[in-house]
């Protein structure tokens, strides 16, 4: 196996105000491969230090930015996306060298990453105020949008580069600077697309990255910060919501994208095919961990069985392995407390009813095999948890109405899936479930054109599409009188 790093995109400090940045501190934290549980670098820990001086730059720097006119800021981020994909082998190979996902998986991810950099790069450019009829002929209203100031973006590890640009492209297009901070597991996306943002021209200040190992700190200085307007976070809704807590006092816009306890429901009608190969992609994609993964798979009982069998078929297909093998469909679990949890979820499953179709052990290493349970029941931990790992638990249900009250039995809100052929019942059921986003025969529903995001528990605010960029920009009435005098 050969990694073909580019000396240019491999470093291992803070990017702040255009350079690396060296804390006074000599602390470092370790980045691990998931695979091996091999160190790939030591990390300079930049913990508050660099979180302070990230905010400070970007705060002097927002001044120019903002001014500077849209179609600037455009051709700037233009820039950085042909900069993404030229270096897309190289990010790719960085990424699953430290998330553990399939190198096929992280080539998309970096596509689809650097898919937010154009949209809103042309975006920018449709961001339009408004003149509004006056009541008075002596006065003449209009509004007009301004960026919101500085934004403090804290990211996961499960998608690295993806949860970095969907926050920062609408950020930086609309004339804002950020402070990123990355996760403690996977900083070496975060630090080379920050190299990249200075190769494509964008100017010291505007995007900062802030990495260490205090993760509740930084983003307690992030939230608590006067000079930043913005938090926008990905992750747990336990973590949003100290989070919300934190910026209370401060009053921030807050976007959140929180947990997710996904109902995938296979009506009696739908085509078995496509439902069992959109079950996998929503389940498995990234070993399930994502946030949208299917949680719970709700079957008609009268092809209860046949379902079972057919996705039991298919998911034993799916090979686990280091995620630099061509042939690998399953990498590892992020860390050794993941496979813990997902031991202790089958454990729990068995012990109330639940049957093992397939898998269910954890292999050498942190690698866990495509799991599916069968009998699966209200009772199991899991119905009200969001599982974040390679377990597909199967649910029966008799009727549409029992199939809809087991869907939206949950705090969560964030995707849903549903299978049928019938037009009038995907209408209909799509309306009732309570969730931001829909599935309609279909696994796959990511895309930087429509807004993602959640409703309940799983979070505020919405990321990509056309409403995107309003998450970053403030509106202005602006009333202007004695027009006849």
């Amino acid at each position: 196996m050969t990694i073909g790093f580019k000396p240019n995109l491999l470093f291992n400090s803070s990017y702040i105000n255009g350079d690396w940045f060296k804390a006074s501190s000599s602390k470092t934290f370790d980045v691990y491969n998931p695979s091996t549980q091999e160190v790939i670098i030591a990390v300079d820990d930049g913990g508050l230090d660099a979180v302070e001086a990230s905010i400070q730059a970007a705060h002097m720097a927002l001044p120019h930015w903002s001014s500077r006119l849209v179609k600037d800021r455009s051709l700037i981020l233009e820039n950085f996306y042909d900069l993404i994909l030229e270096n897309q082998k190289t990010l790719a190979e960085i990424m699953t060298l430290e998330s553990g996902k399939p190198l096929k998986e992280s080539k998309v991810e970096v596509v689809y990453a650097a898919s937010f950099i154009k949209w809103f790069a042309e975006e920018a450019k449709h961001s339009f105020g408004s003149v509004i009829p006056t009541p008075h002929k002596s006065k003449r209203i209009l509004t007009i949008k301004q960026p919101i100031g500085v934004v403090g973006a804290i990211t996961p590890w499960n998608f690295p580069l993806a949860m970095i640009t969907r926050k920062i492209a609408p950020a930086l297009a609309a004339g804002c600077t950020a402070v990123v901070r990355p996760s403690e597991a996977t900083p070496l996306s975060a630090l080379a697309l920050a190299e990249l943002s200075r190769q494509a021209g964008i100017p010291a200040g505007v995007l900062n990255v802030c990495v260490g190992s205090e993760a509740s700190a930084m983003g307690e200085a992030l939230c608590r910060s006067e000079i930043v307007r913005k938090i926008t976070f990905t992750g747990s809704t336990r973590v949003g919501a100290i989070l919300m807590k934190q910026c209370a006092p401060s009053i921030k816009k807050l976007s959140l994208e929180l947990g997710g306890n996904a109902p995938l429901i296979v009506f009696q009608d739908a085509n078995l095919e496509a439902a069992v190969q959109g079950a996998v992609a929503a389940k498995f994609r990234n070993a399930g961990q994502t946030c949208v993964a299917a949680n719970r798979i709700l079957v008609h009982e009268k092809i209860y069985d046949q379902f079972a069998e057919m996705f039991v078929k298919a998911v034993a297909a799916l090979k686990c392995g280091d995620g630099f093998q061509a042939d690998s469909d399953i990498g590892p679990l992020i860390n050794e407390k993941a496979c813990i949890r997902m031991q202790e979820y089958i454990k729990d499953a068995v012990n109330k009813g639940g049957k093992i179709l397939l898998g269910g052990k954890q292999l050498e290493g942190q690698f866990f095999q495509p799991t599916v349970l069968s009998n699966a029941n209200s009772k199991m931990t899991f119905y009200q948890e969001e599982i974040f790992g390679p377990i597909a638990p199967l649910y029966k249900f008799a009727n549409d109405q029992e199939a809809l009250l087991m869907a939206n039995d949950t705090i969560y809100g964030l995707a849903a899936y549903i299978y049928s052929e019938s037009i009038s019942k995907c209408w209909q059921i799509s309306e009732a479930l309570e969730y931001g986003m829909i599935g309609v025969n279909e696994g796959l529903i990511s895309t930087e054109v429509a807004p993602f995001g959640g409703i309940k528990s799983s979070g505020m605010g919405r990321e990509g599409s056309d409403v995107g960029l309003d998450e970053y920009l403030e509106l202005k009435y602006l009333c202007f009188g004695n027009i006849n005098s």
